[in-house]
């Protein structure tokens, strides 16, 4: 099952079993797909901690901090194309896209870093309290 989140497409991560299949191939299955999920956690780890090693939170606060100029840029880039009163031109409506673009994807490299340490593919270092 999957679900259509903003621009973003959820899917859903859990079994669930057809009401028609004998109880004993339902378990057979989940088995199954528990082995597969496991595959791709270990290639993830693999991968992404020798890609990463560790994230630290000045990476998350850099990241963070670039997609809200990038944004601000976007709203203001806008903004400005509007402010005469006139339609804009295909040229500045392409201007707005890729500040648009830009801001959305470092928005999705910061939810990628976030899923990264939360299903444990790569150490988190906390900043010092």
């Amino acid at each position: 099952m999957s679900r259509i989140t903003a621009s973003r497409r959820s899917i859903n991560d859990h079994f669930e079993p057809d009401e028609d299949v004998d109880p004993k191939i339902q378990r057979q299955l989940r088995g199954n797909l528990e082995q597969i999920d496991y595959a791709a956690y270990a290639a993830n780890r693999k991968v992404l901690s020798s890609s990463l090693a560790h994230l630290d939170a000045e990476q998350f606060q850099r990241l963070a901090a670039a997609a809200a100029v990038a944004r601000a840029r976007w709203v203001i880039g806008a903004l400005a194309v509007t402010d005469g009163g006139q339609a804009p031109t295909p040229n500045q409506v392409d201007g707005v896209a890729h500040l648009r673009k830009t801001y959305e994807e470092l928005t999705e490299a910061y939810d990628a870093m976030r899923r990264m340490v939360e299903r444990g593919y790569i150490t988190y270092t906390p900043s010092p309290t």
